[in-house]
């Protein structure tokens, strides 16, 4: 059957507001995007019941099953995620997490420098934003649990060196995407003397959020600028306790695996570093594989855009995961041993990948029922030029926020605000589509059913609605800055004082949040 276009109306809202909502007040993940896929059904189909039904289970098969094909992307995203789970349990049980723990007491000092070490790794591996935030997490996590640093914490350092980072990194799978849409624009408009690549560069300055948000994490680490939710966190871990365990083992913890005796350091930063190795390596042979058939001259962004990265990644953890596994055999550790590990880390993944399928099919109703599109038409009634590039940044925010995707507000805002700073004032395109991009981090940054905030929560092993809660208050202070800075460069057309704007707030926040976090110090200290 048709299903209903709600593209011009505000109830197109509703579906992902009703899902966000839920989760925050209730805590239970899949039960609010449950609750948000029928209702976004529903209105799709008109309230049929049978309508409901069918759409229901075409949705689900859909996940597996695209009517043609198997869907190979998502199929190898959950497969990457087990093996990363059943990696994790094999290093474990090598004995190679507690060497990592020894290794690092003798040069990582203080909990201030193991969040450090965990923002360079995520500045070091910033090919995709899934694959940073598994990998830094779980490699970091015995090192900030040794210093009793809450899973909040480390979720929050993951999360704002991978998005962030990515959207600013034209060698990655991030700035591939964008560029083939800035490709098109500038064809589009007819914008000479400037390459995708060269305009991709002369953005990276006007994206504020990215740059505020990667700074405020830093002045928070080495400062220790905990409030609201994170200050309790960081309070409850300094008691030694890293996550609420009222709310059970969050997703990406493996515990009750026995160790083998005698592990070294090489038993976990091997497996990494050939995982990296294999991750990089075949992400660019499947770019270059499509270059070379499509006639096209190799490029390394070229061949990033192609690259198919959820192949690469599977591919990789499977690999990594039988070779450790044999190594492991050839070091005496017993099959049983192995299989429980197995059983183990499959286990510890389960519900992450079941808040993900939850949170892809939510994304596909929210598309259909084109709340992004919505979203952004309300951008047409804005005329003047100076308030363009904060208001693309907010409507871009909502979208993300609203769809739990960078990627589809990206392909829907920026042609946009293209459209709209060419119609109104060309010297504006750049900052403009510079703010689409630092919103839709900004709205994907905190959203719920968010899928880069869903493996930011999984691998650090943290429970996803309080990293959601926990992180949400630096986002909100760092768009709020953003914001202001967009309000200076529209009104100047001025980037240097859009960053002077951008790092004055930043420092007035710093300020603010040392005295709070002293005032709140000191009431600690009295009390005990």
């Amino acid at each position: 059957m048709a299903l209903i276009s709600y593209a011009d109306s505000a109830l197109s809202i509703l579906p992902p507001l009703v899902a966000i909502s839920l989760a925050i007040v209730t805590r239970k993940v899949l039960l609010s995007l449950g609750v948000g896929i029928l209702i976004g059904i529903m209105m799709l189909t008109g309230f049929s019941l049978s309508g409901t039904v069918s759409e229901v289970m075409t949705r689900v098969t859909g996940l597996v099953w695209d009517g043609e094909s198997l869907q190979s992307w998502n199929l190898n995203t959950i497969g990457f995620l087990l093996s990363m789970g059943i990696l994790m349990a094999l290093i474990s049980v090598s004995g190679g997490t507690r060497a990592l723990a020894q290794w690092a007491r003798g040069r990582i000092k203080s909990a201030r420098d193991a969040k450090l070490m965990t923002i360079m790794l995520g500045l070091v591996i910033f090919i995709d934003d899934y694959f940073n935030a598994l990998l830094v997490g779980n490699v970091s996590r015995p090192v900030t649990d040794h210093h009793r640093v809450s899973r909040e914490k480390l979720a929050y350092c993951i999360d704002t060196t991978s998005a962030p980072v990515c959207v600013v990194s034209p060698i990655s799978t991030w700035g591939a995407y964008i560029m083939s849409l800035l490709a098109g624009i500038l064809v589009t408009y007819e914008v000479t003397g400037e390459s995708a690549l060269s305009a991709f560069v002369t953005m990276i300055p006007f994206n504020y959020y990215a740059l505020v948000a990667f700074s405020l994490l830093i002045c928070v680490a080495v400062m220790r600028l905990d409030f609201g939710p994170m200050a309790t966190a960081e309070e409850r871990a300094q008691r030694g306790d890293l996550w609420d365990a009222g709310k059970g083992v969050p997703p990406g913890e493996e515990v009750g695996l026995p160790e083998a005796k005698g592990g070294h350091f090489l038993n976990f930063a091997a497996p990494v570093v050939l995982l990296v190795l294999l991750v990089t390596s075949l992400m660019l042979y499947s770019g270059a594989a499509a270059l070379a058939e499509s006639g096209t001259a190799f490029t390394l962004i070229g061949a990033l855009e192609n690259a198919d990265g959820s192949w690469a990644m599977v591919t990789s953890g499977v690999i990594t995961t039988a070779l450790t596994a044999v190594v492991m055999l050839g070091q005496g550790v017993a099959p049983s041993l192995l299989g429980k590990a197995f059983i183990k880390g499959v286990q510890s993944m389960l519900p992450a990948v079941y808040i993900l399928l939850m949170a892809w099919t939510i994304a596909g109703v929210i598309s259909d029922i084109e709340t992004g599109k919505y979203l952004a038409g309300l951008a047409d009634g804005v005329l003047s030029p100076a308030f363009v590039p904060v208001i693309v940044f907010l409507l871009a925010a909502a979208a993300a926020f609203s769809t739990g995707t960078s990627y589809g507000t990206f392909a829907i805002m920026l042609p946009i605000a293209a459209n709209m700073a060419i119609s109104l004032e060309p010297a504006i395109l750049m900052p403009s589509m510079a703010a689409v991009l630092a919103g839709g981090v900004f709205g994907d940054h905190c959203s719920p059913i968010s899928d880069t905030t869903i493996l930011s929560s999984t691998g650090s092993g943290c429970h996803h609605i309080d990293h959601v809660a926990t992180q949400l208050p630096y986002a909100l202070l760092a768009a709020l800055i953003s914001a202001c800075s967009y309000i200076m460069l529209g009104l100047t057309e001025s980037l240097w004082l859009g960053l002077a704007t951008a790092a004055l707030g930043l420092v007035i926040a710093v300020f603010v949040l040392r005295a709070v976090s002293r005032s709140a110090d000191q009431e600690s200290a009295a009390t005990s």
